[in-house]
């Protein structure tokens, strides 16, 4: 993340000479398949910056300039990791959350013990409440413009908040809005409008 993250455009004038990890979230993907985590971290000049990752068992095709690095892990072998804004498990598992007013998901640890629930380091909740399924079309169009990423879809656009505004109280019907230790006020992550 040190390596990757100074050079994304979305970053604005945040300082991350120095990062420290503020809180994390997960959704589920319905098919089992691809990890899916929002990291929270805090510059070394104070501001939050969002970072959605996916795991996966093998690369993602065509999503090479989304590739942040691989990594091992204990039970599951290698991972290739993706900015998860280029990954459709991710755009699909916000849209959902943004729509049907959906929450984290919890996780669960394997321990000695079995499982234990791990507490939640962050909360997140999204503004509808709509049933209908939620799907991404391709192809998509992706735009960094200032701190957000937008995802462009054939039925949808997605506008993902990279670096947080503290102060913004936004008016949209359908957000992801979240909060984490040290903030207790709702911060503004995520937006989603019909295209």
């Amino acid at each position: 993340m040190t390596s990757w993250l100074p050079g994304q455009s979305w970053l604005g004038n945040a300082d991350t000479s120095e990062i420290n990890a503020v809180g994390a979230f997960r959704f589920d993907d319905p098919d089992d398949e691809v990890g899916i985590e929002t990291l929270l971290l805090k510059s070394a000049d104070g501001q939050t910056i969002q970072v959605p990752l996916t795991y996966r068992a093998a690369p993602l095709t065509n999503a090479e300039s989304f590739l942040i690095g691989t990594t091992m892990h204990s039970a599951l072998g290698k991972r290739w990791v993706y900015d998860g804004c280029g990954d459709v498990v991710y755009l699909t598992a916000l849209a959902a959350t943004i729509l049907h007013g959906g929450r984290e998901a919890a996780l669960d640890v394997l321990t000695d013990h079995g499982l234990v629930r791990r507490e939640a380091t962050t909360m997140v909740s999204g503004s509808g409440a709509q049933q209908t399924d939620v799907h991404i079309l391709e192809p998509l169009r992706y735009e960094n413009r200032a701190t957000q990423t937008h995802v462009i879809a054939a039925d949808i656009e997605l506008v993902i908040s990279r670096v947080i505004e503290n102060d913004v109280v936004d008016g949209y019907p359908n957000t992801l809005r979240g909060t984490w230790v040290g903030r207790t006020s709702p911060a503004s992550l995520a937006y989603l409008f019909a295209a």
